[in-house]
């Protein structure tokens, strides 16, 4: 192995250094129970009025809309299972769409057990809905719509504003799963017209098992964790403080000279991209341009197995997925590919790299050199692409 490069930010990111370091005191100095009287506690107290303060800035709205969770699949799972349970008497019907995350998909499933009726909204080949197919799916008995800000394996950034007008329009409940956005897009929840909002700091250089959930004042959702009266009375469990302090340092960097930070990742993918598509029967998945995250590049080769170029890739130093993190252990190929309409046989060739702020040139100098000669290694032991070969030679 000559080096490693890493190109799997949307999985995971690093800890800032200025993060952890704002950590650490919370592990072992100022270690206090918040829920406590003595001024141990009221220290981390603060700490957590900090962070939630940097929260609200970092979305535009209140303080007191900012709840914190133990991550991003926490808060989607409490949104729409909050707004299902608390609104069941108005209606029992959901609206999301087939490239969710599990973590909105299961949970959509799980509530159609529950006496539900859940409309998976069909996406076009960049991954896009269609605003006619939402509200021809609307009915008097919808009570929530759950779609994604920003596609985790395509990347594709949905039309949150204009969703959010017309689910204001019907007093329907919005909730977007914005785990992939913060950091790269501004977001402004009030101007966006979203009643709740997931986000995960992981994603944005902040420590794992912590996230949060924007609730717009005045919506009512039932609470997920019962039992203490932390988070206001709406999530129980004594807090983790150290997460919450990381969370609110990640998102005030995250959120700081995001456009120059986002100009320099954007060149960087465009550079790979450009690169990659040199190899023989390659195509990119998803939109280009501003619809489009800035790190991301979804890659499928044809003639080609996922699992295997990504085994190639690991031996070679360069880390990277064949779509979400979440469903890296499953054989069958990514749920979100095959709603853009590519074939079974295509989509298990899907390459998923995702660049970040580590990232350099020279990273994608080393991938556009290391990549062609494993596809076509691959190619050369695949029965597929013999088949094709003699094809093309009759």
């Amino acid at each position: 192995m000559s080096r490693k490069v890493y190109m799997d930010y949307s999985a995971t990111t690093y800890v800032k250094p200025e993060v952890l370091d704002e950590m650490l005191p919370y592990f072992t100095e100022t270690y206090g129970n918040p829920s406590s009287f003595y001024s141990l506690s009221r220290e981390t107290k603060k700490a957590i009025d900090l962070s939630r303060d940097r929260v609200s800035k970092a979305l535009k709205c209140e303080p007191n809309e900012v709840f914190f969770t133990g991550g991003g699949s926490e808060a989607d799972n409490w949104a729409i299972k909050g707004a299902a349970f608390a609104n069941r008497k108005k209606g029992n019907h959901i609206i999301t769409t087939k490239i969710e995350h599990h973590a909105v998909l299961h949970t959509c499933e799980y509530l159609e057990h529950q006496g539900f009726d859940v409309t998976y909204l069909d996406v076009d080949s960049e991954g896009f809905i269609s605003i006619e197919d939402l509200k021809s799916a609307i009915t008097d008995k919808t009570i929530l719509v759950t779609i994604m800000f920003a596609n985790n394996e395509i990347g594709t950034i949905q039309p949150i504003q204009e969703i959010g007008s017309i689910c204001r329009e019907h007093k329907i409940l919005f909730h977007t799963d914005a785990v992939q956005a913060i950091g790269n897009i501004d977001i402004d929840v009030k101007e966006l017209n979203v009643d709740m909002l997931s986000l995960s700091a992981h994603k944005f250089y902040g420590p794992k098992g912590i996230g949060a959930l924007y609730i717009r004042k005045g919506v009512k959702i039932d609470n997920l964790i019962h039992g203490g009266a932390q988070e206001r009375a709406r999530r129980a469990g004594t807090e983790n403080i150290p997460g919450i302090v990381g969370l609110g340092k990640a998102i005030e960097l995250a959120v700081a000279n995001m456009e120059e930070r986002n100009k320099r990742v954007r060149n960087l993918r465009d550079k790979l991209v450009e690169g990659l598509l040199k190899i023989p029967y390659s195509k990119l998945n998803g939109p280009t341009g501003e619809k489009r995250l800035p790190g991301n590049a979804n890659i499928c080769f044809k003639f080609t197995e996922g699992e295997s170029i990504l085994l190639s890739l690991d031996f070679e130093g360069i880390c990277a997925s064949s779509g979400s993190a979440c469903t890296s252990g499953s054989l069958d190929p990514s749920h979100v590919l095959l709603a853009i309409g590519l074939p079974h046989e295509i989509a298990h060739g899907s390459l998923r790299l995702t660049l970040g702020e580590g990232n350099t040139e020279e990273d994608v100098e080393y991938v556009i050199q290391t990549l062609p000669p494993i596809i076509q290694r691959l190619r050369d032991m695949s029965p597929l692409w013999e088949d094709f070969l003699k094809g093309e030679k009759k």
